[in-house]
């Protein structure tokens, strides 16, 4: 699929990005991205992880969340893109890492923060070409070492790349 250039439309989506989602099977809920949720919460023990794809709102079409024996607040499958820190991820098309979210003034102030109680955050950008799909993160209710930055990056690129890789092959769209 070949997109032409336009101008910035809101949260830096692409004028066509609905159809590149369809175009994915980005449609709703998908039990293999809630899978790769699932894998990146094991690896990065944290009990929340997202496969998250951008609208309107955020939606998780991907999702690990603690079972309901657990104390811990459930999470839904959608957020309005004023909370969470993905949000920012899309507009800079980077990852992000934020070991402890209290040791940054404007991130200690989101939403989430206070909702759910984050503490650790780790997120990347699910890149199309030039375009944002979404991104794949993980959140944690402890802070984290700030040495622990490094090997977070790593793991979040890296499961990036995987869930980029099985969109691509899924749909046989070239990267």
């Amino acid at each position: 699929m070949t997109l032409p250039a336009h101008a910035p439309h809101p949260a830096g989506q692409h004028p066509d990005h609905e159809a590149l989602l369809h175009a994915f099977g980005l449609t709703g809920p998908d039990a293999q991205l809630d899978a790769f949720a699932t894998q990146l919460a094991q690896e990065a023990d944290a009990p929340y992880a997202m496969v998250n794809i951008f609208g309107r709102e955020q939606q998780f079409f991907g999702l690990h969340t603690p079972h309901g024996d657990s104390d811990l607040p459930a999470v839904g499958r959608t957020m309005p893109l004023e909370h969470g820190f993905c949000p920012e991820v899309v507009r800079l098309k980077l990852p992000r890492v934020l070991p402890d979210v209290f040791s940054n003034p404007r991130s200690a102030g989101n939403p989430v923060t206070d909702l759910l109680g984050i503490r650790t955050y780790a997120g990347a950008p699910l890149l199309h070409r030039d375009t944002v799909l979404g991104t794949v993160c993980f959140v944690g209710l402890e802070p984290r070492e700030l040495k622990t930055g490094r090997a977070s990056l790593e793991l979040i690129k890296r499961h990036r790349d995987q869930v980029m890789d099985f969109l691509h092959r899924r749909a046989g769209i070239t990267p």
